[in-house]
């Protein structure tokens, strides 16, 4: 990812509460000077890549230190994954155990995690708002392997002097489409569109949006597909919710900061306005109105937007990279190919020209200082072997999708998700990446918590969108002033 790209990425909060512990020079020569610099700095670079490869080929020879490891993941869909990994590196001697916290749930386990004697060693923060709520918790890792690995600087979080977290991946996120289906749609008569290449602004893309929903027995008879709808259902339950209150949220927000003038887009304010909730009332609305799903029944938690994806039911689906292995896993029983998919960004009618794909982390590796020093250790070094063995590495790109900011991550261990491959595509034809300012969100799950209360009330008719821009906007000043006074 170009450093460009890589600059707007900084973190969402996602954890606060009471923490418990573990168990334990001149012009002249100018020329001369630029020759001899660019030489040195070809030097480096080739010293860096050599190390890096003499870290590698060292990780399955490296000794094992004792200690026990036990890493609370934040993403569901790579569990299996993860425990792939744990047994591999126990077979050599390491004691790791990995516990994934329920979808939306992160919090929760957490904070009960954290409660007991035998607390996790490594855990997941996404900010320096994170730091800042457990600063007696965060372990340096300015001297880990880990750190000094990291292609870009930026993508560590860093509070009071330390580093606090190491991003282990970058993400994108907006709307996965079939395109399959969709170029199969530009052929028929009186198409929105005659290529999916048209599709280059919110205005295009509802009335693309409108027509296939209102054309899918058409669409099915033509092509032999079994659709149901133009989006994936906008499901409302703990889930699914923060596809809209997070990912679909940052949007107003990102381009009300924009116009603020904020240097960094992920800083928040203490007031917003809602400039652009008109905006996000649109597309929410298209979410809503394209799909087969019952507006009644949004939050019942028996939507799966996902399959729905998956089984061609829908071409459009508002979600990450990280999907891109879940749709392509054999084992899930899906219907779509990874030549099938492919992601657009989330068109939202205020600079649609000049948009790419939302690009950000909130995923930070770190080590749990209340730790014994052994746990620290074995911890440290469990996190390096990942980073830098062949079976971490391929396990994190191939089983996982990532892609990985580490300078390990070269050759057969490039990223290979398209999704991944399509931000940086856009950020290259001169698209601006969008900064993930919900990274701002204070006391961020009473905030979203309020939001998806309101949108549902709006959606199912026992409310007006009024509500949500209170929840919006009010929720906003309220939930900022507790975040913030001491």
């Amino acid at each position: 990812m170009k450093k460009r790209v890589l600059a707007l990425i900084l973190s969402t909060a996602m954890v606060s509460g009471i923490l418990a512990g573990c168990g334990s020079t001149s012009d002249t020569g100018t020329a001369e000077t630029e020759a001899t610099t660019e030489a040195a700095a070809e030097d480096t670079e080739a010293a860096t890549e050599d190390t890096a490869a003499a870290d590698t080929e060292a990780a399955d020879d490296a000794e094992i230190p004792s200690g026990r490891v036990y890493l609370l993941n934040f993403k569901p869909e790579t569990d299996e994954a993860w425990q792939n990994l744990a047994d591999t590196y126990n077979g050599l001697g390491g004691d790791v155990t990995v516990l994934t916290a329920a979808d939306g749930q992160y919090k929760t386990t957490l904070q009960s995690e954290l409660a007991k004697s035998e607390a996790p060693t490594i855990f997941n923060i996404g900010s320096s708002a994170d730091a800042q709520t457990y600063a007696d918790y965060i372990y340096d890792l300015k001297d880990s392997e880990i750190y000094k690995h990291l292609t870009d600087k930026s993508l560590a979080v860093e509070y009071d002097g330390k580093i606090a977290g190491v991003a282990n991946c970058y993400e994108a996120y907006g709307i996965i489409y079939n395109k399959t289906i969709l170029e199969d749609y530009c052929t028929m008569d009186n198409a929105v569109v005659s290529s999916v290449d048209d599709i280059k602004d919110l205005d295009t893309l509802e009335k693309v949006a409108d027509d296939i929903n209102a054309r899918v027995d058409e669409i099915n008879e033509q092509f032999g597909t079994e659709l149901t709808e133009a989006f994936a259902s906008a499901g409302l339950d703990d889930g699914s919710s923060w596809r809209f209150s997070g990912h679909l949220a940052n949007m107003p927000l990102y381009y009300e900061f924009k116009d603020d003038g904020l240097e960094d887009l992920t800083a928040g304010e203490a007031e917003i306005k809602g400039t652009y909730l008109d905006n996000f009332k649109r597309v929410w609305d298209m979410y809503v109105r394209d799909s087969a799903a019952d507006p009644k029944t949004l939050n019942s938690g028996a939507l799966n937007a996902e399959s729905e994806l998956g089984m061609g039911e829908a071409v459009f689906y508002q979600n990450g990279d990280w999907e891109f292995s879940a749709l392509t896993n054999p084992d899930n029983g899906y219907l779509v190919t990874e030549d099938d998919l492919d992601m657009m960004p989330i068109y939202f009618g205020v600079d649609d020209a000049n948009e790419g794909l939302c690009v950000g982390t909130e995923n930070h590796w770190t080590v749990n200082a209340k730790c014994s020093q052994d746990e620290i250790d074995a911890s440290l070094a469990f996190l390096n072997w990942v980073i830098t063995s062949d079976e971490g590495r391929s396990a994190l790109v191939n089983d996982m999708g990532l892609s990985c900011p580490f300078d390990t991550f070269t050759g057969d261990y490039e990223a290979k998700n398209p999704f991944g491959a399509k931000a940086n595509k856009l950020a290259a034809d001169g698209k601006t990446s969008v900064a993930w300012s919900f990274n701002a969100t204070p006391n961020v799950d009473d905030w979203r918590k309020d939001v998806v209360s309101a949108m549902m009330a709006y959606t199912d008719g026992s409310g007006k969108w009024d509500g949500v821009v209170t929840a919006f906007v009010d929720g906003w000043a309220n939930q900022w002033k507790l975040a913030h006074e001491e």
